[in-house]
């Protein structure tokens, strides 16, 4: 029998982030079980997106899982205690690591997490880091078996996590980042993994992303961060670049072995 492995997927395209995340972890362990929640929190006063592919946060079934991905969400500028489900989401926390359930947190997931268990802050980016960048090997760790020196991984965010408190806490390591100092992964005591790298993303991922951005602004893009390393032709944004894939497919192969 595969593992079961509960995601709360917080992203705003949630139907794709789905598709990713049941894509990289079935084709790490093709018998894994998947369940999907969202905060119930969320949309006390809203109504759920159309299709929704997810089922309310419920602790009780989570307890019987043997890991959990915390997914980002395109809430870096905002405060902690503004989120709206902040306080189901940290009741969440808590409830994980008193199960001692893995956990693996990827970008605002991570940035959360860090900041509520560790008191780690985060700062605003001069700009968007957005794009497809190598990767320095800082520490060694079971999750990053078979990656090498200059792994490729994709990166999108307005925000980052405190490096120097980072490192003055001795509960944590910081495992790989951009040779500009980008927090990739960061690895802590009862199987957390903070996972500042999109690994899930496929290969439309950042196309995507920026159109989306690019629509929401009007079609103006100046001033708009366009994918770095990731199209064949960056003149003409076209025929975008698979990668990473290979790092993927160690790094989730990896995880769902370490838990």
């Amino acid at each position: 029998m595969g593992k079961k492995i509960g995601i709360l997927n917080l992203m705003h395209d949630k139907i794709d982030t789905q598709k990713r995340f049941s894509h990289v972890l079935k084709a790490a362990e093709p018998r894994v079980a998947i369940s999907y929640f969202y905060p119930k929190s969320h949309y006390l006063n809203r109504p759920l997106p159309q299709n929704c592919p997810a089922e309310p946060l419920d602790l009780a079934k989570i307890e019987k899982l043997d890991g959990f991905i915390i997914t980002g969400a395109p809430i870096e500028l905002l405060d902690f205690t503004a989120v709206d489900y902040w306080q189901e989401l940290t009741g969440l926390f808590d409830f994980l690591k008193a199960k001692e359930i893995p956990q693996l947190y990827v970008c605002w997931g991570a940035m959360a997490a860090l900041h509520y268990f560790y008191g780690i802050s985060k700062h605003p980016l001069p700009e968007k880091i957005f794009g497809i960048y190598p990767q320095e090997i800082l520490a060694t760790a079971p999750i990053l078996s078979g990656l090498v020196e200059g792994f490729r991984a994709p990166h999108a965010r307005y925000a980052e996590m405190n490096r120097e408190e980072i490192e003055a806490e001795k509960a944590l390591t910081i495992n790989a980042a951009t040779p500009d100092g980008h927090l990739s992964l960061v690895t802590g005591p009862d199987k957390q993994a903070f996972l500042f790298s999109h690994m899930e993303y496929g290969p439309q991922a950042f196309k995507k992303e920026y159109q989306r951005e690019l629509s929401a602004r009007g079609g103006d893009d100046r001033g708009l961060a366009k994918p770095q390393q990731y199209f064949a032709n960056e003149s003409a944004m076209s025929l975008p670049q698979f990668t990473w894939e290979s790092t993927q497919q160690h790094f989730f192969k990896n995880w769902l072995a370490a838990i």
